[in-house]
């Protein structure tokens, strides 16, 4: 079942990426019960496919196969695995294009979004296959005499990934890639509402010559699928990316197994524009931190911050901007695509109405887009109180609260006041309080004077309920690794 209305509505030039059945131990499996769940287009509700929706027995099978397969994936020289990983690069930059087609249909987000996400997914899929050739073994000056000591890094074994609708490819390739460098087989599982582009990605990893077993797709109901892999013991790592509730009860569930957690959950972005920045930047770069991904992303601003002095003015250009951008299907390449379903929509006017019933201005939007269903105006309220749900809650979405504060003591207790704690944004150009604000916000991150930071080259994650770990750049890698200590004696 390759043949879907994604292929004809997407123009994929390369038929055999659009995938209906899971991928387990190198093969392409149907649910034994024949069942299936549908994908649609949130742009228009139109059916894109059918997928193959497997049993827990059959996520049990997926584990089956990455146990087989891991003592040889692991027992390749370094440069082995690094030379797969790096056919699998290329073959994504190769079929660039058709995998962005296929994101757009299934998730929503503009084609250039798509295509960016693309790049920036093939990026760790490179940056690991170098990785993979500089394992760390690290000689230690011995405490003992005679004795020789090493501290080595090994793959902790079999690996579940539960990877978001959001960003369906850069997820799992951010975590997929350096399991895989490490040595681990992945069991992964992505959201059912965009599973076209991970079952792509499981196309070309056969295509590079990843062996059966080494990477498995399990399509499927979440908690059928993930629960299982959260009681085996085989299961020694689990990377989720998602809410902080979901995070909750995969942490709960995992806890008898002990497991090693990588966990990149929901976010609560403050951005903080003082006096004296670049004004015109300030607005440049908040807009591109709320309106990506139409706002539906971890790392979108979700409280804006600006000092009294230039809060009117930042306001009245914020508020331009917003109105400026194009909302439309994401293959007419617009500024913003439709939300993700129904319940993204409601929570926007949730907090849009909840926020005006608190005394904020509604200064543009607010409301659905004729376009469509789930297409929900950019909005911007200004004067939003703190005891908005907007400024406690992550809204996902396109609708920008904005706020005067007076001092840099209070703005920061006030950015900090949160469960979450991913990323930060700050415009200023004064040294000492980009300094101060460095080292006082409780973020994982901080950007300053820009709202782009991530790549495969930093560690990404958050402080508090915004997560466990860090994904991308070394330490990336060595999360699915276990430190092993050896000491010898020759005599």
């Amino acid at each position: 079942m390759t043949e879907t209305a994604l292929s004809a509505r997407a123009e994929i030039a390369d038929k055999a990426l659009v995938r209906s059945f899971s991928y387990i131990g190198g093969k392409w499996c149907t649910a034994d019960n024949g069942e299936t769940f549908p994908v649609s287009d949130p742009a228009d509700g139109a059916e894109l496919g059918h997928v193959a929706s497997l049993s827990a027995e059959e996520s049990t099978a997926a584990v089956d196969a990455a146990q087989a397969a891991f003592e040889a994936w692991a027992g390749l020289l370094p440069q082995q695995r690094a030379a797969i990983l790096r056919r699998w690069f290329e073959l994504q930059l190769e079929h660039r294009e058709d995998l962005a087609r296929i994101m757009v249909l299934e998730q929503g987000k503009p084609l250039s979004e798509a295509r960016g996400e693309i790049d920036y997914g093939a990026a760790f899929v490179e940056f690991y296959a170098e990785e993979a050739k500089r394992p760390n073994i690290e000689g230690v000056t011995s405490h003992l005499p005679d004795a020789e000591v090493e501290l080595w890094r090994e793959p902790v074994g079999v690996a579940a990934l539960i990877t978001p609708w959001n960003f369906p490819s850069a997820m799992l390739t951010r975590k997929a890639a350096a399991a895989l460098a490490a040595g681990c087989t992945v069991v992964a599982h992505p959201s059912g509402e965009t599973p076209f582009s991970a079952l792509a990605l499981a196309e070309l990893a056969e295509r590079a010559g990843v062996p059966a077993g080494v990477f498995n797709v399990v399509t499927g109901s979440a908690p059928t699928v993930v629960e299982p892999w959260t009681r085996d013991t085989r299961v020694r790592a689990l990377s989720f990316t998602g809410s902080t509730n979901i995070g909750k009860l995969l942490y709960r569930q995992s806890a008898d197994t002990v497991k090693r957690l990588v966990m990149e959950l929901g976010g609560h972005a403050p951005v903080i524009v003082f006096k004296g920045c670049d004004l015109d930047k300030a607005v440049a770069e908040t807009i591109k931190a709320k309106f990506a991904t139409s706002g539906q992303d971890c790392l979108g601003a979700n409280r804006v911050f600006v000092e009294r002095p230039v809060y009117a003015e930042f306001c009245v250009k914020f508020t331009e901007a917003a109105k400026a951008l194009t909302i439309g299907r994401g293959m007419d390449d617009c500024d913003l695509g439709p939300l993700m379903n129904e319940k993204a929509v409601q929570k926007q006017e949730e907090h849009v109405a909840d926020a005006l019933a608190k005394g904020a201005t509604l200064a543009c939007g607010g409301k659905r887009h004729p376009l469509g269903p789930l297409f929900f105006e950019p909005t911007v309220l200004t004067d939003v109180p703190s005891s908005a749900l907007i400024m406690s809650e992550e809204t996902f979405g396109p609708v920008a609260p904005i706020t005067p504060f007076d001092t840099e003591e209070e703005v920061t207790a006030r950015a900090n006041d949160s469960e979450y704690g991913l990323v930060a944004y700050v415009h200023s150009h004064d040294p000492r309080r980009i300094y101060r604000l460095s080292r006082a916000l409780q973020y994982g991150m901080v950007a300053v004077n820009r709202t782009k930071v991530t790549g495969a080259p930093i560690p990404f994650g958050g402080t508090k309920q915004s997560g466990l770990g860090r994904e991308g750049a070394r330490l990336g890698m060595e999360e699915f690794t276990e430190i092993k200590y050896v000491c010898r004696d020759w005599a």
